[in-house]
């Protein structure tokens, strides 16, 4: 099904001439609106080009057609455009939000997260939410006057609050904060520019977010088939995709398989995206917002999945997560990428000798600070560059089959 064509800009899509601004004073752009500065600046980071060889599920030399963080957050920008434009908000936000929301990604996918959560469990752990703000405040260090890419106040609070409030009005922490408290990194930038923790994100970032789910949904099946982790008969069973599928042999009943599956993707894509539009312009009615604060301090996420699509897609994940993430196939590579990590951290963290001579000098002397430094290290890493690292200071390395 194909998005509806250009919308009129609706007042509660959020304004770029009106932004909240960034967190150092900059003269504005004679030719770019303080959102598509934001795209820029994240297309030309050194974290965006590292997401090319960063694992999303398949580890960079199993196949040269499987997704890749880049490419995976490339279809998000583009199904977050879509929306963005037919729910009349602004396409550029958008599209920052998605380009950037998997940069404080480590390598090795959700292996490498847990690796590096488990080595800074004494230390508040890791978050990769937390990590992408820190990725856009101050690791990227490409600017004269300012550590970081200097965002927009938008796209910054987007980035953290795209899945929802991180506090309660009180300030205490909601949701998967409840356990460890909101990341150290958050709350720190929060205090120099208020991020609003209590409230929902901007309907640009629950546009982006939704668009993660879709592309999630869609690619990693399309993955999975041709990864030969499951069959495509399997799918038959799963709520709307069994759907398609026979409506795709009722028309092509000689349809051969390479053509089958796209023809499954890109209709389960489009009956995605029109299930937005059609829920989130009924809660929008509902709502009535007149400016996208009026979105971020609603009572609930406006831009998003029907319920039913909300059950069909928790339906695709956990048939995703028996049959897929958690195949033995790629539990065993994935074990082997969470020891790679872990021998990394310990090393760097008993001989700082080993980090570059960059990392090495700004090393802080407590054991927290280091800790998060050589975390922040090891996040920026491609999967191919720790392999190269492990292989430099072990004896021996996995090879990750």
């Amino acid at each position: 099904m194909a998005v509806e064509g250009v919308h009129a800009r609706m007042p509660y899509a959020s304004d770029p001439s009106a932004s909240r601004g960034r967190l150092h004073a900059e003269p504005p752009s004679r030719t770019r609106n303080n959102f598509r500065r934001d795209c820029d600046r994240i297309i030309h980071a050194t974290a965006f080009r590292r997401l090319k060889h960063k694992t999303q599920v398949f580890v960079f030399h199993e196949g040269d057609h499987y997704r890749t963080r880049l490419t995976h957050t490339l279809e998000v920008a583009q199904i977050g455009r879509a929306l963005a434009r037919a729910l009349g908000l602004d396409e550029d936000l958008a599209e920052a939000l998605a380009l950037a929301h998997d940069l404080g990604h480590p390598p090795f996918g959700h292996a490498g997260e847990r690796a590096l959560d488990s080595c800074l469990d004494a230390f508040g752990g890791f978050d990769h939410n937390a990590q992408t703000l820190r990725v856009v405040t101050e690791l990227e260090r490409r600017y004269a006057d300012f550590d970081g890419l200097n965002l927009a106040w938008e796209t910054r609070e987007g980035l953290v609050k795209h899945n929802g409030p991180l506090t309660d009005r009180t300030g205490a922490p909601a949701e998967r904060y409840r356990e460890r408290g909101v990341p150290a990194a958050i709350l720190a930038h929060s205090a120099l520019h208020d991020l609003e923790l209590w409230s929902y994100a901007g309907p640009e970032a629950q546009a982006a977010a939704i668009s993660d789910d879709i592309a999630y949904d869609a690619h990693d099946i399309d993955d999975g088939l041709r990864a030969e982790l499951f069959a495509v008969e399997e799918l038959a069973a799963l709520p709307l995709v069994g759907t398609l599928m026979a409506e795709i042999r009722a028309r092509y009943p000689a349809l051969e398989p390479a053509r089958f599956v796209p023809e499954l993707i890109r209709r389960l894509i489009g009956h995605m995206i029109e299930d937005v539009l059609t829920a989130s312009r009924g809660r929008l009615e509902a709502l009535r917002p007149r400016t996208a604060d009026d979105i971020r301090r609603a009572d609930a996420m406006v831009i998003g999945f029907s319920v039913e699509m909300a059950a069909t897609d928790r339906a695709i994940k956990s048939f995703l997560f028996d049959r897929m993430y958690r195949h033995d196939r790629v539990m065993r590579i994935m074990r082997q990428a969470e020891a790679i990590v872990a021998d990394l951290f310990a090393n760097y963290m008993a001989e700082p000798q080993a980090l570059p001579p960059e990392w090495r000098l700004t090393l802080p002397a407590d054991d927290k600070g280091a800790a998060h430094h050589v975390a922040d290290f090891i996040a920026g890493m491609t999967d191919r560059y720790a392999l190269i690292e492990h292989a430099r200071l072990f004896a021996t390395t996995s090879d990750l089959l």
